[in-house]
């Protein structure tokens, strides 16, 4: 008399998913990091078409993007809500402006020579040195984004935070 078959045990479904973007709540791709950025800094350079006030503006949404509490931004920038990312931070509390402060101060390096030029003389000589050091920090960024094994830019380890993937 042959043994009945054991019932096989049922294997669990995969983690929900979100695209080509990554496990819910896991490291986005760099595709999708990439894109909410362009995003975000199509907006920067819209806003910074208006004379030195633009920038300025630029330069304060780019900090505060990831800590605002508008509904419509949800706590995160226009580019991360587009692509359905958000920052966290390791510690578990809820991002806020000096996290964000923290988090994005990297990025403006370069943004300054937008204001520097309407400093006379002394803006325009910081401005090559200025563009410089942003492009080192941007290409630093890049590759730790590409690199790090969750995703996370020296910004984050920074401020503490990384970026994930969300439902909405």
């Amino acid at each position: 008399m042959d043994a009945p078959n054991p019932t096989p045990t049922p294997t669990p479904p995969p983690p929900p998913t979100a695209g080509s973007s990554g496990p819910i709540g896991g490291k986005p791709d760099t595709v999708a990091r990439f894109l909410a950025f362009l995003i975000d800094a199509v907006a920067v350079a819209a806003i910074g078409l208006v004379p030195v006030i633009g920038g300025l503006v630029g330069i304060a949404y780019v900090l505060t993007r990831d800590g605002l509490a508008f509904d419509f931004m949800d706590g995160r920038s226009i580019g991360k809500k587009f692509m359905k990312l958000r920052p966290v931070r390791l510690d578990g509390q809820p991002m806020d402006l000096n996290t964000s402060l923290m988090r994005n101060w990297p990025l403006t390096l370069g943004s300054l020579a937008q204001v520097l030029i309407y400093i006379p003389v002394i803006g325009w000589i910081l401005i090559p040195f200025v563009g410089v050091a942003g492009l080192v920090i941007a290409v630093i960024e890049i590759l730790r984004v590409m690199n790090d094994p969750e995703g996370r830019r020296w910004g984050d380890q920074l401020a503490g935070t990384k970026v994930i993937v969300v439902e909405s």
